[in-house]
């Protein structure tokens, strides 16, 4: 998976950004057709920054968060539980389509 951060407003550490791509990465586990995720992070307010997340499948179905919280690795840890729940319904979508 191709995994893509920009930030507005200021900077991220190497740290910082290593540990968002570590836990993004994570998200291949729920759901292996898993191409591209875009990160934006918006730091213009300072007490609480904004997270942007959008992922895209090989069938360019797409899972979109927002998430705006006191920390930068709050907001992402908010942002991963409503992405795992964004997948697992739509994997649970696709099996219920299948035939029997």
């Amino acid at each position: 998976m191709e995994i893509t951060i920009s930030v507005r407003h200021g900077s991220l550490s190497d740290a910082a950004r290593a540990k968002m791509e570590a836990k993004i990465a994570k998200l291949g586990k729920f759901f292996d057709q898993l191409a591209t995720a875009e990160v934006i992070v918006d730091l213009e307010p300072r007490e609480n920054p904004v997270l942007d997340i959008k992922l895209s499948t090989v069938r360019k179905n797409s899972f979109v968060v927002r998430e705006q919280a006191g920390e930068l690795m709050a907001s992402l840890d908010a942002s991963m539980d409503k992405l795992e729940q964004q997948i697992k319904k739509f994997k649970e979508k696709l099996q219920d389509r299948r035939p029997e």
